[in-house]
This record gives structure tokens, sequence and C-alpha cells, in this order.
């Protein structure tokens, strides 16, 4: 059996823009489609869901974050890993991106290669547990059928909740994910908590990573929420 192309869908309303990208994901044997704006790549996505989709932040209409924000939204949409093209470089800008839920940004002019690896980086995280239960980002291992997580070989021992919350950012890296959002995806939308709770299991499961060295996976943004990602 001949193995999938990625699919690629790439939203730019520039179209030098979309023809480089258009021929360097070619020549990587990627199936590229194009949009110049969020109406047409909604009509992309609806005909043909694509595996990853490059998004440029300002569009004419929608711009890029409101397509983000439109795409997480939607159940049948939520799960498709988005990349940023942007020329906005502040550190602002960028954690505004992450939280309205894309998965990376690239800021333009960028290289062919960059954008290679920013892809590949990226669906490594989208779809990171194997056949097997495995799941390993960076140096930290988790078995999600015998529960274990592992870090050069050492055991990390956590309860039940700081499991499941490690769980989440583990098969989430990258993404930017408010302490309401947490709530929702790791107690359930019909468990009421207060907020610092999310807080205190952060705080705990930060500490245990800490013994294995892997702590600054756990990533605070700032008045935003918390990411997981890899430094190494």
């Amino acid at each position: 059996m001949s193995k999938k192309h990625l699919h690629v869908l790439v939203v730019d309303d520039e179209d030098a823009i979309l023809e480089m990208i258009r021929f360097a994901l070619e020549q990587a044997n990627m199936q590229v489609s194009t949009a110049v704006n969020a109406y047409e790549a909604l009509l992309c996505i609806n005909d043909n869901r694509p595996d990853i989709v490059l998004l440029d932040w300002m569009m004419p209409g929608v711009s890029g974050i409101e397509l983000t924000r439109r795409l997480r939204k939607d159940s049948s949409t939520e799960d498709i890993p988005i990349i940023m093209l942007t020329a906005r470089v502040t550190e602002d800008d960028k954690v505004s991106g992450l939280e309205a839920g894309a998965d990376d940004y690239l800021i333009k002019p960028f290289s062919p290669r960059e954008l290679l690896a920013r892809i590949n980086a990226v669906m490594r995280r989208s779809s990171p547990v194997d056949g097997s239960g495995q799941l390993t980002i960076g140096q930290l291992q988790m078995d999600t059928l015998s529960r274990r997580v592992l870090s050069g070989g050492k055991e990390i021992h956590l309860g039940p909740t700081d499991y499941r919350l490690l769980e989440f950012f583990m098969t989430h890296g990258g993404r930017v994910y408010s302490r309401s959002q947490l709530l929702d995806q790791v107690w359930g939308t019909n468990v009421y908590l207060e907020e610092r709770t999310v807080d205190v299991h952060v705080r705990r499961l930060r500490k245990a990573l800490e013994t294995a060295g892997v702590s600054s996976y756990l990533q605070t943004a700032r008045g935003h929420g918390y990411r997981f990602l890899a430094d190494d």
C-alpha cells in the first residue's frame, strides 16, 4: 500500500507566497490546496479536509486569527493542526496566535527548509501516540496502556488527576490553553471547580517533572494559561 501524501491547505492573499509554498511542498511530495481568504478556506476544508493548515495572519475580511478561532469552535475541525504565517514578531502577538488555537507560527520571510521543518514538527506533536500506546515528547515518555510516565528510563509517579492533565498536555503540545479550557478538558464540563484548582495541579505536575529535569516543558503563558512544549 502506498504511503498517503500529507495534504496541506495554504491560505494567503498574496499569490507569490502561495506559489512559493506550493512549489516547496510539492517538491516534498505533499498534496497542496490553496485559498486566498477565509471563505475559500472553509469551502476547501469542507470539500477535502486537510491534514494541516498554513494560515496567513493578515487577510482582508476575516483574519487568520478569527478563522483559527472558528475552526477551533467547530467539533469537525477543532483538531486540524494550524501554523500561522505572520510578519508580526512581538511576544504578545505570538501568544495571541497560540491562544487563538494555532499550533505554531512562522515569521515571514521564511525559507522552504524552515517551513518543512515546522510542518513535520507540528504533525509529530499532533499525532504523538503510536499504535502501541506510546507517547513521546522530548525526553518524556508516556505509556497510555499501562499509564506509566518515564524520563530517562526512570518512572515519574503521578496521581490520577495529574496523569490526566499531563496526558492532555502531551497530546495537545504547543497550544496555549486557558484555565477554564483545562477544567473542561481534564475535569469535565459538569464539574464545578475554581480555576485556581488548575494552578494547584500544574504546580504539582511541574514539581514531579522537575525530578526528571523536564519541568521546563510545562510553560506558563502569562495572562493566558499554560502550554506544553519540549525545549530540546
